[in-house]
């Protein structure tokens, strides 16, 4: 069926695949959401700067 560097390429294949997934898995449920979260959490502190600023002056 196969030959040893068929085999080999298949399982080279099957271990790259795996870990692309995992990884994809990864960026998308843990580091995707915390970056934005982070981001509307800086914008947020940035508007209400804005507006303490704009207080302060009148």
């Amino acid at each position: 069926m196969f030959e040893f560097d068929q085999y080999l390429g298949f399982l080279a294949f099957l271990a790259i695949f795996t870990l692309g997934f995992w990884l994809m898995l990864f960026l998308l449920t843990f580091v995707v959401p915390y970056w934005i979260g982070g981001a509307l959490l800086e914008r947020m502190k940035e508007m209400r700067e804005e507006k303490k600023a704009k207080r302060e002056l009148n």
